[in-house]
């Protein structure tokens, strides 16, 4: 019997520009998609097409809560008034008692002060992409002209923060930002942002990757330094997505996240035109499950096309992946990753798979203890008083060749011997 819930609720990120953006980010996946159309095309969601999306996705879901969610391509290019006439459509169609919320994920170059009032006056969640420290994040995110974009970065989430706009921040871990993990988690943390993401970005090319692709080990590496700060420092106060996840499926609790779930095909996409396609990552026509002017929405997304994309991240799964220990939280993460072999020659595994096994054995005795507090009805935090002073016993006991009691992984004397 398939463990595929056909009904559960689903989930559509809106492209109102398709893929059109004004910047140029060397790894971007979606810039290509412009060739799905034909030349002239102009990328702007028409009207009808945007009342049509809004009546039947609000008719789809279980409420009383509607999140709307837009993505690019560079949403903001499509103007505010699209957003204003958005915001109409909701009320229109919403049943009494029901809420909407936005979410908007944007490279944040073009927010002004009227952008920002109106996502606070109307609750919009703002997603800003930055990968880290200038140099770090210039390396790869540059505009049409070969431009740096990080100080217009920078002014857009100063313009969120000036008007209280919640934002998050989603960085995409690559081969450069992976070597500097701490560099750019504490950025982050001094820019005041409370929740990030952190995306890996696997490129195929040829019978491999880009050399822009962060590799599995380095990824591993990326996951485990951070954690290792957050977990001593941070918890409650930072919310790393894939911690929090991890310590909800730790805890006993599902996961919430597509990629660590036993099965996707909840969270689609919908293009300018009216498109649907199974997932942000399998925009191509093989994935179109046909077009919202022309069939409905619901009737798509539980179509026996969709129901066999989500059931394949579980039915794929190589028999190497079923062995496994951490099988529980990873599912074989992103089936879009999933382009490397087996030790025994099996295809499917992810590409990214010894990165999750380093980083899931190292968090796992701190993850253990966090779910032990949360299921005590105890604050997850206090584990950060227990690893204090736990440190400092083991500070106390350390000879000088061991390995220093802080986690670094260089020793004591190379280390933490002789500071206070």
């Amino acid at each position: 019997m398939s463990i595929f819930n056909p009904k559960l609720p689903f989930h559509v990120m809106v492209k109102p520009r398709g893929p059109i953006c004004n910047l140029d980010c060397a790894y971007c996946y979606y810039l290509h998609k412009e060739n799905l159309y034909p030349a002239g095309e102009d990328f702007h969601i028409s009207d009808a097409c945007l009342e049509t999306f809004i009546r039947d996705y609000i008719a789809s879901q279980p409420g009383p809560e509607v999140v709307l969610s837009w993505q690019g391509g560079e949403p903001t290019l499509i103007g505010l008034d699209f957003f204003k006439r958005s915001i109409e459509l909701q009320r229109k169609y919403l049943p009494a008692g029901w809420t909407c919320t936005h979410s908007l994920q944007t490279n944040a170059t073009l927010l002004n002060d009227e952008w920002c009032r109106f996502f606070k006056q109307h609750h919009f969640l703002i997603g800003v992409s930055v990968d880290g420290p200038e140099t770090i994040h210039d390396h790869y995110r540059r505009d049409k002209g070969g431009n740096s974009t990080h100080a217009r970065v920078m002014e857009g989430i100063r313009l969120l923060q000036k008007h209280q706009v919640d934002f998050n921040i989603l960085c995409v871990v690559n081969n450069v930002n992976a070597e500097h993990p701490l560099d750019v988690y504490r950025f982050f943390k001094d820019l005041g942002a409370t929740w990030i993401q952190f995306i890996p970005i696997v490129e195929r090319e040829g019978d491999g990757v880009s050399n822009r692709s962060v590799s599995p080990a380095a990824f591993g590496r990326f996951l485990t330094t951070i954690f290792a700060e957050w977990v001593r420092h941070d918890i409650g106060r930072i919310f790393v997505q894939m911690f929090e996840e991890a310590v909800a499926v730790w805890a006993g609790y599902p996961a919430s996240l597509c990629v660590y779930k036993n099965t996707c095909g909840r969270a689609l996409v919908l293009e300018h035109n009216g498109d649907l396609y199974s997932c942000d990552h399998f925009v191509d026509p093989p994935y179109r499950l046909g077009n919202i002017m022309e069939r409905n929405l619901a009737e798509m997304v539980d179509s026996e096309q969709q129901r066999r994309f989500g059931r394949d991240k579980h039915d794929k799964l190589p028999r190497y992946c079923r062995q496994c220990d951490y099988l529980f939280i990873c599912q074989g993460a992103c089936p879009k990753d999933r382009i490397s072999r087996t030790p025994s020659g099996e295809p499917g595994l992810n590409y990214l798979c010894e990165g999750y096994k380093s980083f899931f054995r190292y968090a796992d005795p701190y993850l253990q203890r966090i779910a032990q507090h949360i299921r005590n009805r105890r604050p997850a935090a206090l584990l950060m008083d227990e690893l204090r002073r736990e440190t400092a016993q083991a500070m106390a006991d350390a000879g000088r060749n061991d390995p220093c009691p802080c986690g670094s992984g260089l020793k004591y004397k190379k280390c933490c011997m002789g500071k206070k």
